[in-house]
């Protein structure tokens, strides 16, 4: 009698376990669809740097949050774009505001949608947000465009490079070649493609975008400004790879930095700096 009820007792378990694990199942392409879209919001907090005010930008469709910092003279040598990474802000760009703006640059940094306090709920990783951009530079670029772009932020500054003539050079340190493999690449272990490829879809129709829209890669063979690579080699997140096709496909003036034991978003060190101020020089001066 005991081993009967012991057997039914662990059919049971048993079944439990199964509807569990079939439940799990077909819930994972809705989380991988959730993780894509809604990266962590890093609240912005820190002050703005002396040079710069508090602006507000209009997107496309949503409202932005950012700085925008003049440079000492009345007409700039031009205007630098920084761009933040996946799950990052805009503070990163205090550095930058201080070495270009005593070069005599407009500096403006802003939270990418769905990122600090700007709007938006989703992030496209170029899709909407190159459109941000766009209209970022109509609202308050200054004489020629540099984008300085880190992972994401360097993933869209690539792509609207390739379509707004009034970007002159890109710096990118750590570009995504394409979304769909970037992501794929990502995803935990037991995530098969079947799973991804749902995710994806999912994804699009909840965003409305479409996935393999967002590609650096491709928006690279049809970009005249000059671009400098920068990736670290040893990045585990995104691989170099990744910039080594970007730099295949661009047709016209270009660098690819490999930075040792580097690895995400580490590659921009100090020694890489000069390397970026000459390239920049280079850029606007051809």
């Amino acid at each position: 009698m005991k081993s009967r009820r012991w057997l039914a007792a662990f059919a049971v378990v048993v079944c439990v376990l199964a509807i569990a694990a079939v439940v799990a199942w077909s819930q994972l392409p809705g989380i991988g669809a959730g993780g894509l879209l809604h990266p962590a919001r890093r609240p912005m907090t820190a002050s703005a740097p002396p040079t710069c005010a508090e602006s507000t930008f209009d997107g496309a469709g949503i409202t932005l949050s950012g700085w925008r910092c003049r440079a000492p003279d009345d007409t700039p040598r031009g205007t630098i774009v920084y761009l933040h990474g996946i799950a990052d802000n805009r503070s990163g760009a205090a550095g930058i505001v201080d070495r270009f703006g005593r070069r005599g640059f407009d500096v403006i940094a802003y939270d990418n949608r769905a990122h600090g306090n700007s709007g938006g709920d989703v992030c496209t990783y170029g899709f909407f947000e190159k459109q941000d951009l766009h209209k970022v530079l109509d609202q308050a670029a200054r004489g020629p465009v540099v984008l300085i772009g880190t992972s994401l932020g360097a993933a869209v500054a690539l792509q609207e490079a390739a379509d707004d003539p009034r970007v002159r050079a890109v710096v990118a340190a750590e570009s995504f070649s394409d979304l769909r493999t970037v992501a794929t690449e990502r995803a935990p272990f037991f995530f098969t493609r079947a799973v991804i490829d749902r995710a994806f879809r999912l994804a699009e129709e909840q965003a409305h975008f479409h996935a393999d829209a967002v590609s650096p890669a491709a928006a690279a063979s049809r970009t005249t400004a000059a671009v400098l690579l920068i990736h670290g080699a040893d990045d585990r997140e995104t691989a170099p790879d990744h910039s080594q096709r970007i730099f295949a496909a661009l047709p016209g003036v270009k660098r690819l930095i490999i930075v040792p034991g580097a690895g995400h978003n580490r590659s921009l060190r100090g020694e890489v700096w000069p390397e970026i101020e000459r390239w920049i020089e280079a850029a606007l001066t051809r």
